[in-house]
């Protein structure tokens, strides 16, 4: 990769930058390996400039599969009732074929966060539902990083007006791909470095939690008084991974997490959410829930509460937690002030937990272990892996062990 200063080049070369980036720090993709990729329409310059660098690192076939916000848009103004229990198992299948058979998958972020915000929430529900057990196939082989898989952004003019309000489209969107350029760690003159560095820095703090196996977490800050119990046998992970095909893979461009799984029976008290949640199309806002013996017992948001009540409505496994994530406030993310509205940037500018799906290679061993086995050890089942933000720059996190003993591990939102 280029050494060129990233202030002195175009927008088409600093977009190639972040195609580069994608392929060869995000998916390490393997000479031979075809490439699953989704995206929005808008994102089809970018889509090219991935598809000529996976091509040049030796892809065998790129095969792209796009979304259209107004197409979306019209099935909920336009379709018989039945098409909301309804989706393409017989696509997802397909596509958990590919990855079985060796592709690698490559998502672009980047609809309008919003676009469902108007429509019937039961609609919108029933549609999640349908899509999540069609895709479920496709998507256990992405929770036990059975591939190499990552996802980036691509700056489109409706999400960029709802996070720049008030600007020309122009700008809003110019603005937005100067924050994705930044926070994707590619605003450097050798990203490759870049992510080198910030990798091992990830890696050490990882591995320091893993060191001390602590019985719990317990976060307290405005709203929150949260005790989340991990997994037996837990195992915390953070930036690169080595999926289960051999490839060191940068699962989330950007990355600032550490993360791992919880008990699903060892959360208790109340938290509140620090940013909107944007699920679906939907913005969820001030979500502040209860826990009782790892189960939500109540929920409330101030903006899109039905849509949150139905989503924790999925399954059982709906109100459990999959996930819990340590991110210092002083992320780049956080410190350029800017609300994404997307889970893919603002979990990375907060602590979060996630609702769900927990990932099975956050447990010892768990990635060859059935689903009795996982849960025997508090891995949670769900179709769902829904992130959402809980830290701040008022946020204190204690580690606590089996006996009781606490430890602290973050204090105003920074690691100790």
């Amino acid at each position: 990769m280029s050494k060129v200063s990233f202030s002195t080049l175009t927008f088409e070369e600093k977009l190639d930058r972040l195609a580069e980036v994608a392929v060869k720090v995000g998916l390490g993709l393997r000479a031979g390996q075809e490439l699953i990729m989704s995206a929005p329409l808008e994102a089809l310059p970018l889509v090219r400039c991935i598809t000529e660098h996976a091509y040049k690192a030796g892809a065998l076939l790129v095969t792209t599969f796009y979304s259209d916000d107004p197409t979306v848009l019209a099935r909920y103004e336009f379709a018989q009732d039945a098409s909301f229990d309804y989706a393409p198992k017989w696509l997802q299948d397909g596509i958990a074929e590919g990855f079985r058979s060796g592709a690698a998958r490559l998502a672009i972020a980047g609809a309008n966060p919003a676009l469902l915000a108007k429509q019937d929430p039961a609609k919108v529900a029933r549609a999640n539902v349908a899509a999540s057990k069609a895709g479920k196939p496709a998507m256990e082989l992405i929770t036990r990083h059975e591939i190499n898989w990552t996802i980036v952004a691509c700056a489109t003019p409706e999400w960029a007006k709802l996070v720049f309000p008030g600007e020309p489209e122009h700008i809003a969107v110019a603005k937005l791909w100067d924050a994705i350029f930044v926070a994707s760690r590619v605003a450097v003159d050798d990203p490759v470095v870049e992510w080198q560095e910030h990798g091992a820095r990830l890696k050490k703090r990882m591995d320091m939690l893993n060191a001390k196996r602590f019985y719990a977490l317990h976060f307290k800050g405005p709203g929150t008084d949260l005790t989340v119990g991990l997994a037996d046998d837990h195992l915390w992970a953070g930036g690169g991974t080595t999926a289960g095909n051999g490839v060191y893979c940068q699962p989330n461009i950007p990355t600032e997490e550490c993360f791992t799984t919880p008990h699903k029976d060892r959360v208790n008290g109340t938290v509140r959410a620090s940013k909107p949640l944007s699920h679906q199309g939907t913005l969820i806002e001030n979500i502040a829930v209860r826990f009782e013996n790892g189960r939500i017992v109540e929920a409330t948001a101030t903006a899109g509460e039905d849509v949150l009540n139905r989503l924790i409505s999925t399954d059982d496994g709906a109100r459990r937690l999959g996930e819990v994530a340590l991110v210092p406030h002083s992320s780049p993310i956080a410190q350029s002030g800017v609300l994404f509205w997307n889970t893919l940037f603002d979990e990375n500018a907060a602590s979060h937990i996630a609702l769900g799906q927990a990932y099975s290679t956050c447990l010892i061993g768990g990635e060859k272990m059935d689903s009795e086995q996982l849960a025997a050890l508090g891995a949670n089942a769900s179709l769902i892996h829904v992130d959402w933000m809980i830290g701040s720059g008022e946020m204190d996190v204690d580690g606590m062990a089996a006996d009781g003993s606490v430890e602290p591990l973050m204090r105003k939102g920074e690691w100790v």
